[in-house]
């Protein structure tokens, strides 16, 4: 077994023995959970070293039974104060914070929070969490997709910083503020030293429609660079009726590609869900990604990275707690990026979810 994922079983363990002994009013302000994903992805390009395309951070590894994400969490609510805390393993934190330092490699969110109005939902919280940005996040369970778009796998999954949030009484607007120490990076150092910022807007003038724009303004490269980025994601959800929903969202951003010359990158997406059965979905998603300057994904090619993609995933509830997912997709590519010198590749990945 998977050294990380051992030490993440150990953490789970030890934290079902915290709840059966758990009575007094404080600890009671306390909940845990668990969450794990086992899959199998097989992917018909054949890739060498068993490792699916550079662009894929999660489900990345081809023809093998693995984890995607094991994860236990603790957090704690109380009428002032909120904090959370998640640790895990798998192949998303193998590949996705590679560059961080190995302690936090285990973390997926670590915050902080104070509510700083006694009258207004009005919080400040800091440490290490989820990103602000986008409708995808690297826990499968909680998407609509098995797989994460390619938009989703190069924006920031996680950010660290401090995030002021505020929400009005009827939760239908939800405002957010957050400075950052860069775009996806825990770990700070002297090349790294200009702060970051981004705004969230969402509204949801009903219970079945939401809007949310989000934004990033600062840096993703060394100070030295004097590189800057703009960053912008938009995307609309639409409960159509009890069966049928919909998103659609965009990116959009502009950095440097060389020493003096700006560029920019773009990807719309778009997702269709429909529910055969109380227990069974399936799901559709169309999408592109345009970065012709290799800005933020590098393919060395004359034509740069310009992949359009299909996918469409089945899941069954077996029981509450355990969703089987399965999927195919369907990758184009302008230029011969994909193993064995192709355009194109497919791909099938199936996955085991179980929810503590």
């Amino acid at each position: 077994m998977n050294r990380k994922v051992r030490h993440v079983l150990i953490l789970l363990l030890g934290m079902h023995s915290a709840m059966s002994f758990a009575q007094s009013d404080s600890i009671k302000k306390f909940t845990f959970s668990g969450y794990g994903e086992l899959y199998y992805g097989y992917d018909f390009s054949q890739p060498r070293h068993h490792e699916k395309a550079d662009f894929m951070y999660n489900h990345k590894l081809h023809n093998t039974l693995n984890v995607n994400l094991a994860m236990v969490s603790a957090k704690y609510a109380a009428k002032k104060w909120r904090g959370n805390l998640s640790l895990m393993a798998g192949n998303y934190a193998q590949y996705n914070l590679v560059t961080e330092p190995i302690w936090a490699q285990y973390v997926y969110e670590a915050t902080l929070g104070i509510k700083l109005s006694n009258k207004h939902n009005l919080w400040l919280d800091g440490g290490i969490m989820p990103s602000h940005i986008g409708f995808e996040s690297a826990v499968s369970a909680d998407c609509w997709t098995l797989t994460r778009s390619i938009l989703a796998e190069n924006s920031p999954y996680y950010e660290t910083g401090v995030k002021l949030s505020f929400s009005n009484k009827s939760e239908q607007l939800n405002l957010g503020f957050v400075v950052l120490n860069g775009w996806q990076r825990i770990r700070t150092s002297t090349s790294y030293r200009q702060p970051s910022f981004g705004v969230q807007l969402n509204y949801k003038p009903r219970e079945d429609l939401s809007f949310n724009y989000s934004n990033f303004i600062g840096t993703a490269k060394a100070d030295s660079l004097r590189s800057f980025r703009t960053f912008h994601n938009l995307y609309m959800q639409y409960q159509v009726h009890k069966k049928l929903g919909a998103i659609v969202g965009f990116d959009f951003g502009t950095d440097k590609y060389k020493e003096t010359n700006y560029g920019i990158w773009y990807s719309p997406v778009a997702i269709i869900r429909y529910a055969l059965t109380e227990r069974t979905n399936v799901a559709l998603r169309g999408e592109y990604y345009h970065d012709k300057n290799q800005i933020v994904i590098a393919s060395n090619t004359v034509n740069g990275f310009q992949v359009s993609g299909f996918s469409t995933n089945f899941d069954y509830k077996i029981m509450d707690k355990f969703i089987f997912r399965i999927e195919g997709k369907l990758y184009r590519s302008r230029d011969k990026i994909f193993a064995n010198d192709s355009q194109g590749n497919f791909s099938l990945t199936s996955n085991l979810t179980i929810k503590i």
